[in-house]
């Protein structure tokens, strides 16, 4: 049975969620990895387990109160609540704050990451010559992946279903990043930008009582699409965190030490001094081929405004820190 929560800690939740939600949608960053740093993450994994045949036998019972708090639905029920909200209201403005602003949101995303390296590992414990190559494990993965080259866009809803179980790992391992998974398969505009933007334009006509989207098939071809892509993302989530939940039960300092060299290897896919590269797809669409990183020019004005965002980015992290210890001592 899980402990009550006060209403300051459910607003909380909800909060971690929008954050969760937001970092899921920028390329480079892990929603796994706040819930990492906010330190909900292992109960996060656990309650995700608790969705099995048990569960579904609650369910199709009729018990619904059994089932809600067998899955530990009220702390579930409001992180996600917190993510739906992210998609509808702070994934909007990072959309805007990513063109007007690129080289600040990457920045503060990489001080983030700077800061989530240094509170995961002060914690870690004694490094033994075995994690020391696990974590050099994880580093090299996280290097490799962030170097791959992007393929182009699929709307095979097979692929789809796919990219959904991919792209959801973002949520349960800290450092991989679901989004830049998705670039790399080359459908990260197609499921995270036009299929959203597809749902978003949808709920507002039909709020004002507007039904004609169901005669514009390409609208109609979003939507099926993101149908496709949810469901994907329900059968990544539970499967992974049962994977996981193995993994923190029997190895839990190894999957640790993984993770923060996950972690550290993203740290290339959010340097935040780089040029896109774009191509085309086979459809003749523009996509992002790639990145070209380079060195910050230190006479620039934009660079030390880069630089602060990247110590801004570090103190929310070190002030989640400074939260979660206060939390732990008043109970």
């Amino acid at each position: 049975m899980y402990e009550e929560r006060s209403f300051s800690d459910k607003t909380w939740l909800v909060l971690k969620g929008l954050v969760m939600g937001a970092a899921n949608k920028v390329p480079g960053v892990s929603g796994g990895m706040v819930a990492f740093v906010a330190g909900f993450y292992e109960e996060f994994i656990y309650s995700l387990q608790k969705i099995n045949g048990k569960a579904f036998k609650l369910l199709i019972n009729g018990r619904f109160k059994s089932f809600w708090q067998y899955i530990n639905g009220p702390f579930l029920g409001l992180l996600i609540l917190g993510m739906v909200i992210s998609y509808f209201s702070v994934s909007k403005l990072l959309d805007y704050l990513l063109v007007h602003y690129e080289l600040y949101v990457w920045s503060a995303f990489f001080g983030m990451i700077i800061g989530s390296i240094y509170y995961v590992g002060k914690g870690f414990g004694q490094w033994s010559k075995r994690y020391m190559a696990f974590l050099f494990l994880g580093i090299l993965a996280g290097v490799s992946i962030s170097f791959l080259e992007p393929a182009g866009e699929n709307d095979n809803l097979l692929f789809v279903f796919f990219c959904g179980i991919i792209g959801v790992s973002g949520m349960t391992l800290p450092g991989l990043s679901g989004s830049f998974i998705l670039i790399l398969l080359g459908n990260y505009v197609l499921l995270l930008v036009d299929a959203v933007n597809a749902l978003y334009d949808t709920l507002a006509e039909w709020f004002q009582g507007d039904f004609s989207f169901t005669e514009n098939a390409e609208r109609v071809r979003l939507l099926k699409i993101l149908v496709v892509f949810s469901i994907g993302s329900m059968v990544g989530l539970v499967t992974l965190s049962h994977f996981l939940g193995y993994l923190l039960k029997h190895y839990k300092k190894t999957t640790f030490a993984v993770i923060i060299g996950f972690i550290t290897g993203s740290l290339g896919v959010v340097w935040p001094w780089k040029h896109k590269q774009m191509g085309l797809d086979s459809d003749g669409e523009e996509i992002i081929a790639g990145y070209q990183r380079y060195f910050p020019d230190l006479s620039s004005g934009d660079t030390w405004i880069a630089i602060f965002f990247i110590l801004f980015g570090i103190g929310i992290v070190l002030a989640l820190d400074v939260y979660h210890k206060k939390s732990i001592r008043n109970g």
